[in-house]
């Protein structure tokens, strides 16, 4: 039992009765024997005359049988393949049994609690919580063993003002924990988790407002105003127009870097709604000033795959050079002495820019590209390669819109810029999820047929246990059968993150340059690939992707002016690929993927340095956040310290919480 609750987190008291249920089975009414009708599901309270264990037909599994009786008759309950049960149920037992009356007199049952004696305690019947378990400790035994503990509800820490409590109507925290784990009616327990989900989030708020009020009053970034030089000419020598978004994006941001209060911006947007150009527009800022500005992404193929973007957009305009764990010593040696002596302005990297050995001369702009995939310290450590008394600016890049709620917990203490509209000529891509050897036929068919257009096509092969490795193996193994197979009269490539960077480069300029037919790649080609040619995106085993992903390897195509498709082999009644059939929206898409798989999955709660909720569930408590969110600001606006004697507990509370992965509040 120690090891299934240090599994699950309990360790002391404390930690079990903040262990919630995540929901409560209705036992307020038992029924008796005699009133049951075929076919009605129930909960009754027996008491056992006799036992017996039976072989099925198979002969291999056991039916469990036991005679029962209440004041109103006998009757059968049988359990299936339990034969164990027979040892727990000695006659003059009384049992809470909950069933199916399957035929006259037999009760198929599904859960059992004993009662040991007198009536039954009050754990079991009425509404009884059903607490998350792990192996080796059921729901039943953790229901006991907070039962047991009921009296250090008591005990609990109140962090919320009175008064705010009061403006709230929320229960004091001794109530809402036992309103929640044994509340007396439905009403009762969903105050008392309301409570507990407001704190949570009100917690959050302050402490996501703390850093955000440290970072803007306490810490100065070096301004990087328009000078005319560089920035100016870069944008006009663009053989495109930019977007109203991407227009309005840049004037924010260039706002933000013209003052000494370091900028802590998100932009998010749209497939294809042109981040990059707006991130590389203020980092052109920074050299126009005389400084420097690094672009960090998560793995080293999405960093390459930024370097061969922004080399083609600045056109020479800048040099750009790529650091991550495989540069080469030499190689490394080098772009450090370039990045100490301010001779390279523009990096673009991994983890490796920032580590100890890397200096700049004066940076003063990083961007971080999918920052939820980068934990806390690693972010700050990004801040202190500035010069010394100085931050850089920060620009946060997403390549997944993210749903309201999640900026306000994950990112609210940053301003948000977002891109919903598309360059000229982008056209929705009609989707479609088939399975079967017939629709295998059809979509090879109906690529051949885009081939003999001029059109060119992506076919992703599945990602396999999150290895690159293994995935490059099954992409090689694809392309070879294809180039033999479906496409034997076609031109057939091969990209996959293993490939050296030259290779892959080069893969990519032959694609794009027309040079192949079809493009066998992982999910390298996720983001950051831009064939204005290509017309089909094939997805291998899209059950395996997240929404996201697949959103993002859908807007590899139609980024042209030709009529694309996307053909996602999968089981059509995945909810997930349902959505993605569906909807073209990437806003409306992350709303789903938050709606199917929780705050969680989608932050990956660890790495952003977000809390696991326990109480909270989003985007159901929306509304709640944008209360806790509003009461938080109204709260620091009038102590902003929480120096306050009736805020100190609340400020206790937080920096225990929060101090270790996020900045406590100043003092």
């Amino acid at each position: 039992m120690a090891k299934g609750l240090a599994a699950l987190g309990i360790e002391t008291r404390a930690d079990l009765i903040e262990h919630l249920p995540h929901t409560h089975r209705d036992r307020r009414e038992t029924r008796k024997l005699a009133t049951l009708g075929v076919g009605e599901e129930a909960t009754v309270a027996v008491t056992i005359r006799s036992v017996t264990v039976k072989p099925m037909r198979d002969r291999r599994r056991k039916r469990v049988e036991a005679k029962v009786y209440d004041e109103t008759g006998p009757a059968s309950a049988v359990w299936f393949n339990q034969p164990w049960l027979a040892r727990q149920l000695a006659e003059g037992t009384q049992v809470l049994l909950h069933g199916k009356l399957r035929r006259r007199n037999e009760l198929w049952v599904t859960e059992h609690e004993l009662v040991t004696q007198g009536d039954a305690p009050v754990h079991t019947l009425g509404l009884v919580p059903v607490h998350p378990a792990t192996a080796g400790i059921s729901p039943a035994t953790l229901r006991s063993l907070v039962w047991e503990d009921r009296g250090c509800f008591r005990h609990a820490v109140e962090p919320l003002p009175a008064a705010l409590r009061v403006a709230e109507a929320l229960p004091d925290r001794p109530a809402a924990l036992a309103g929640v784990h044994f509340p007396d009616t439905e009403e009762e327990g969903a105050a008392a988790r309301r409570r507990l989900a407001f704190e949570e989030l009100f917690l959050l708020q302050l402490a996501v407002a703390g850093r955000r009020r440290s970072r803007r009053e306490a810490r100065r970034a070096a301004p990087l105003r328009p000078t005319g030089a560089l920035v100016d000419r870069w944008r006009e020598s663009l053989p495109f127009e930019l977007t109203g978004d991407q227009r309005a994006a840049c004037r924010d941001i260039d706002a933000d870097l013209a003052a000494e209060r370091p900028m802590q911006r998100l932009l998010m947007g749209e497939v294809g709604s042109g981040k990059t150009i707006v991130a590389l527009s203020a980092m052109l800022r920074a050299v126009e000033n005389g400084r420097q500005a690094a672009l960090m992404a998560p793995t080293e193929t999405l960093a390459e795959q930024h370097l061969l973007t922004l080399d083609r957009l600045l056109g020479g305009v800048a040099p750009v050079e790529l650091l991550t764990g495989s540069t080469g010593a030499a190689r490394r040696r080098d772009l450090l002495g370039r990045l100490a002596s301010g001779e390279l302005a523009l990096v673009v990297g991994t983890h490796a820019l920032i580590e100890e050995t890397v200096e700049f001369r004066d940076l003063a702009l990083g961007v971080v590209d999918e920052q939820h995939r980068f934990g806390v310290r690693q972010r700050a450590a990004l801040d202190s390669k500035a010069r010394e008394g100085l931050v850089p600016h920060t620009l946060h890049m997403t390549a997944t819109p993210i749903p309201r709620t999640l900026a306000l917990t994950a990112y609210g203490d940053l301003d948000a810029t977002v891109l919903r509209e598309l360059p000229a000529g982008r056209r929705p891509v009609e989707t479609h999820v088939v399975d079967g050897t017939r629709a295998r036929a059809r979509a090879y068919e109906r690529i051949r047929e885009e081939i003999a257009k001029g059109r060119q096509c992506f076919v992703v092969c599945p990602l396999v246990e999150e290895s690159e490795a293994l995935q490059a193996k099954a992409a090689t193994v694809e392309a070879e059968r294809l180039a033999r197979t479906e496409f034997r009269e076609q031109r057939v490539a091969l990209i996959h993150g293993q490939l050296p960077l030259a290779a892959k480069q080069e893969a990519m300029r032959d694609f794009a340059a027309g040079a192949a037919d079809v493009l066998v790649a992982t999910s390298v080609v996720e983001v950051g690939i831009d064939v204005p040619n290509a017309t089909v995106m094939l997805i291998e085993a899209a059950e395996r992707y997240g929404l996201s992903q697949l959103h993002q390897l859908r807007g590899r195509v139609g980024r042209g002016g030709h009529s694309s498709l996307c053909i996602l082999f999968g089981d059509p009644k995945l909810p997930r690929l349902k959505a993605i059939a569906t909807e073209r929206d990437g806003f409306r898409l992350a709303e789903i993927d938050l709606e199917l798989r929780g705050a969680g999955e989608v932050l990956g709660t660890r790495q952003s340095g977000l809390p696991e909720f326990r109480a909270a569930r989003l985007p159901e408590d929306q509304g709640l956040l944008a209360t806790a969110r509003a009461r938080a600001d109204e709260l620091l606006d009038g102590d902003p310290g929480l120096e306050a004697s009736e805020h100190s507990l609340l400020r206790e509370t937080i920096v225990a919480r929060f101090g270790s992965d996020l900045d406590p509040i100043p003092a």
